[in-house]
């Protein structure tokens, strides 16, 4: 096959690299891996805790090395520094036996001189529960690689998860990929997750209907998942002990005797054989590397009414608790987000310890509100835009680029602040009267955290009466507790008041400035005082409200940092 000039030289470049780079034996440096600290998981990248301030690339980008060329400094300049790039099985094993990482090798190139990191999505046997990345010899041989079926005995372009030669073939050319990966970037970790296929299930129908299938579904549950049900029943998720208990709690049986007749049971079992299946890949590929590895949902849509409007098995959150008993060496069951409801559903992912990571989700304003949640009120590893490299400095996405610089040049402070338990934040949202105002308590301070639609941080005094908001008028805070009474702020459409937690005397301003980090250091700016913190002059009703008047206005989208230090009388 011949190569591109580019391609060459980034596959010579790899070559050099794994000749002279120690292996991961010889480095000194732990493998990129998840650590518990305090309350949250955290990914832990050349030793130390790392925020992925993340966007990931369209389908086809990450293909070809030309293509992605002029994007690099634009991911960058956006204040990205983590790219989420596909790697397929096409592409990487074109003929059975026979391997190709030119590609991967560029973007780990590419990614290298533009102080990025990756998290390399595998799209091999299904992507948006779809067969379509697999290489051509498995596509010609459905007898040996089968397929889905109908009902009726119909053909889905789809492959099985009761196929073990797929399933073999899969996890082969990923564990080839996870040794190459290892050989080449073990002690760069530039390389610091993986996602494992991408958004599985079966459209259309609850299960498979393969001969294999149906042998599967009338034989007995395995002992696994049975003996996992019965370790963790005082734990289990609302949904499986529903789904158990219609067939009374039973520790042995058939999947029909055991979860009941019904669409449900036919979605724990797709569950059951997709959560096998990748865990088998998985494991393969941790075999030879192992790194984070993660999969990703197509969760539930409000129209859908069954299985099969979603891909019936996947990791939605009713079927969390098979994925964790059939597999193991997958560590985060991440949700693609992009309904309006964000916070809701991320808290209905993040159930039983589930750490969080949303691989796929919204840039833009709202982007910015959901990441600045994710990342302070829920402790998440990251936060990544789809399709972000189409329109990364677009106006569109300025405010979202500023949080991602902003978030960037304070990661320590917020992965320490997660860490200690001494970080809340609020996500305000015009479209709902119940969370354009939020109340978040940290330390002995009750924050009062309301969307604002004018008013300047930067000069003159807030106009705090009456309006409407727009339905797309979002806004957020990151609330950061430095000491007892000390106080960071990273926020956006927003104003801050102040409550003792207690009830007890009105909570003043001792001193607010406005500043920023750089290189890891605050450097302060102004010091704000009379309207810049004033937000109301009619003190007499504010008292009566329990507060002195004052606050903190983020009266624009565009973020900034304030430190403010408070005093009781």
């Amino acid at each position: 096959m011949k190569k591109s000039p580019i391609t060459t030289l980034c596959a010579a470049g790899a070559l050099v690299l794994s000749a002279c780079s120690p292996s991961a034996e010889q480095n000194s440096l732990p493998a990129p891996h998840l650590e518990k600290r305090g309350n949250v998981t955290q990914l832990i990248v050349e030793g130390k805790p790392y925020l992925a301030l993340a966007c990931e690339l369209g389908n086809s980008s990450s293909s070809s090395l030309e293509y992605m060329e002029p994007y690099w400094p634009q991911l960058k300049e956006a204040g990205v520094n983590t790219v989420l790039a596909v790697v397929s099985w096409e592409q990487v094993e074109p003929a059975e036996g026979s391997f190709d990482f030119s590609v991967l090798d560029g973007l780990i190139s590419e990614a290298r001189a533009h102080d990025l990191k990756l998290s390399i999505l595998w799209f091999g046997s299904w992507k948006n529960g779809m067969s379509s990345y697999h290489p051509i010899w498995v596509k010609e041989n459905p007898d040996k690689f089968p397929l889905a079926q109908t009902r009726d005995g119909d053909r889905l372009p789809i492959l099985s998860t009761l196929g073990t030669a797929t399933r073999d073939a899969d996890a082969k050319a990923f564990a080839a990929m996870m040794k190459h990966i290892r050989e080449v970037d073990s002690q760069e970790q530039t390389v610091v997750m993986i996602q494992v296929e991408n958004e599985v299930g079966l459209h259309g129908y609850t299960r498979d209907y393969c001969p294999e299938a149906n042998a599967a579904i009338a034989g007995q549950v395995p002992s696994q998942l049975m003996e996992y049900l019965q370790a963790n029943r005082e734990s289990l998720l609302p949904e499986t002990l529903e789904a158990w208990k219609n067939g009374g709690f039973r520790t042995a049986g058939t999947w029909e005797e055991v979860f009941g007749k019904g669409d449900r049971t036919d979605e724990i079992f797709m569950a059951w054989n997709y959560a096998s299946y990748m865990n088998a890949v998985a494991a393969a590929g941790k075999a030879e590397y192992d790194i984070p590895m993660f999969v990703n949902a197509w969760i539930v849509q409000p129209e859908d009414t069954r299985p099969g409007n979603y891909p019936s098995g996947g990791p939605q959150a009713q079927n969390h608790d098979v994925w964790r008993a059939a597999a193991p060496d997958i560590d985060i069951l991440c949700p693609d987000i992009y309904l309006p409801e964000f916070p809701d559903i991320l808290r209905l992912y993040s159930r039983a310890g589930n750490p969080v990571f949303i691989p796929e989700s919204r840039a833009g304003q709202n982007g910015a509100a959901n990441a600045a949640f994710a990342i302070g009120e829920m402790g998440a590893i990251g936060y990544s835009p789809f399709g972000f490299e189409n329109g990364a400095l677009s106006e569109a996405n300025k405010t979202f680029n500023s949080f991602y610089r902003k978030a960037g040049a304070a990661a320590d402070i917020i992965l320490e602040a997660q860490a200690s338990g001494n970080i809340r934040a609020a996500w305000v949202k015009g479209s709902d009267p119940a969370v354009y105002k939020q109340t978040l308590e940290l330390g002995d301070y009750k924050i009062g955290v309301e969307l604002v639609s004018s008013g300047m941080r930067n000069g003159g005094a807030p106009q705090l009466t009456g309006g409407t908001y727009s339905p797309d008028a979002s806004g957020y805070a990151i609330a950061i507790r430095e000491s007892d009474d000390s106080f960071l702020f990273l926020g956006s459409n927003v104003r801050i008041t102040f409550l003792p937690a207690d009830g007890q005397g009105t909570i003043g301003l001792a001193k607010v400035t406005e500043g920023d980090f750089r290189n890891g250091e605050w450097v302060e700016g102004r010091w704000l005082n009379g309207d810049q913190i004033q937000l109301r002059y009619d003190v007499l009703y504010a008292v009566d409200e329990g507060y002195s008047g004052q606050g903190l206005n983020f009266g624009t989208p565009e973020p900034g940092f304030i430190k403010v230090q408070l005093y009781k009388y």
